[in-house]
């Protein structure tokens, strides 16, 4: 491609991202007004959030996969197209579950926006540019979340609720003709069977333990398993992940190639993104500890939670050019050290405006550094060309249940040891030494960036 086609990509990828990211980012504000137009109560309101990120998990590996069979365009097109509808039935709903349902839809096109994004740019990129492209990615993230709220209270403000996804269709609209023109098209010329059953099993799998996990109560883990909505779907699940995991070995086509995982940097890289998710998941759990700590309101806390998040957004795309110039594992142990510093910070200082402040921006560069190039690039180095989607779903994947499990630890740690600064200090902890596992098994990555020439020459 020429320089400008591939600016012209880059801002089609990165518009499809930041579509997908805000209505995660933009809901927030809305949440009270749809609480009190369709009469919800505070569970069936959680689920707004929760279909979206579940249907994400879901649909990531099913659509990744169908990106290298079919080819990008098509499953990007269908992806956006998707989002829209999803986006129309929530303008148009007249009760909870029709809201439920376009949530549901446009969590299920979201799912795979990113891991297609990601292959077109290990499909179209020079390798030195790749980098800063998957950085530029991540970093739509951090924007989403530092404009998402504010945006939803404009119209909120100003127009209604149904204008936060109203404004969807036209972009969406725009993205697909621009899909058309400009992404690749073709997919692989001889198709083998498409694997239907590992698909049902991985997608009942994912769903039973992403159920289980978010049904658990975090202020009594031992008692949750006694109840029919936690312990079912956690066992379902267990016994699901082997059966998916015999058909994989068996199929034509695997929806997760088996082989993926006879990679050493694979094996590391999934496992890196599991402990990163768990880590990035303790973000949630920050305003509770500044009100503790500081005894503030909930409303201030937030917003001392932005200095994190532009740091996040700004450091995403340096990580990339970093990782473009010196390769990915410098940068992945450097970013985890830095992660380690910043928890160290919230766990062992008295939390004052300052140490607060600087521990999440601390935090926040090396989440921004990790989540956008190093592990994707590494990914892109380990995948066949024609498997590069479906790698990007499985690493999205090991981030959501690290981020599931995230959840569940930190709840679980912080009520055990009281609640309070010191039962948030200490959950914090307990990521530290998470973290500092995870530091150890990034010094078995290899510097693909570095080693490229050698291997050519």
């Amino acid at each position: 491609m020429t320089e400008q086609n591939l600016k012209a990509v880059m801002l089609l990828l990165f518009a499809g991202v930041l579509m997908g990211a805000l209505d995660l980012a933009i809901i927030g504000p809305a949440l009270p007004v749809l609480q009190a137009d369709f009469d919800m109560d505070n569970r069936q309101l959680s689920w707004l959030f929760n279909v979206y990120v579940l249907m994400q998990l879901v649909g990531t590996p099913l659509f990744a996969k169908s990106s290298d069979r079919y080819g990008r365009r098509v499953v990007y097109m269908i992806c956006i197209a998707l989002f829209g509808f999803g986006s129309l039935v929530l303008i148009l709903s007249p009760n909870f579950e029709t809201l439920l349902a376009g949530r549901l839809i446009q969590g299920l096109g979201a799912s795979g926006i990113f891991p297609v994004a990601a292959a077109v740019i290990g499909d179209t990129f020079p390798k030195e540019k790749q980098g800063s492209a998957l950085g530029m990615i991540g970093a739509v993230f951090g924007l989403a979340f530092l404009v998402g709220p504010v945006l939803g209270g404009i119209f909120l403000k100003y127009a209604s609720w149904h204008w936060l996804f109203a404004i969807n269709l036209p972009i969406a609209a725009a993205l697909m003709f621009g899909a058309w023109k400009l992404l690749p098209g073709g997919g692989k010329t001889e198709l083998k069977p498409f694997d239907w059953k590992g698909a049902l099993l991985l997608t009942l799998s994912l769903t039973c333990l992403a159920v289980g996990v978010t049904n658990l109560d975090t202020g009594d883990i031992a008692g949750s398993f006694q109840s029919l909505r936690v312990w079912p779907f956690l066992l379902a699940g267990a016994v699901l992940i082997p059966l998916f995991w015999r058909t994989e070995k068996a199929a034509a086509d695997p929806v997760v190639r088996p082989s993926f995982f006879e990679s050493r940097q694979i094996q590391l890289v999934m496992l890196i993104a599991a402990g990163v998710g768990t880590i990035e998941c303790a973000q949630v759990f920050f305003p509770a500890l500044a009100v503790a700590g500081l005894d503030i309101e909930a409303s201030t806390a937030a917003w001392l939670m932005l200095p994190g998040v532009f740091v996040m957004m700004v450091m995403s795309p340096i990580a990339g050019k970093i990782v473009d110039a010196i390769g990915p594992s410098r940068v992945i142990q450097a970013a985890l050290v830095t992660v380690l510093a910043g928890l160290c910070i919230l766990t062992f200082s008295k939390i004052t405006y300052f140490t607060f402040i600087s521990g999440t921006m601390i935090l926040g560069v090396g989440i921004a550094a990790l989540l956008g190039a190093p592990l994707r690039y590494v990914v892109l180095e380990e995948a066949r060309p024609e498997d590069r989607a479906s790698t990007q779903g499985l690493l999205n994947i090991f981030l959501a249940v690290g981020q599931l499990t995230g959840a569940a630890l930190v709840g679980s740690v912080a009520t055990s040891m009281g609640g309070g600064t010191v039962g948030y200090q200490a959950s914090i902890g307990v990521l530290a030494a998470l973290t500092l596992a995870v530091v150890a098994f990034s010094f078995g990555l290899k510097n693909a960036r570095k080693e490229a020439p050698a291997e050519a020459g």
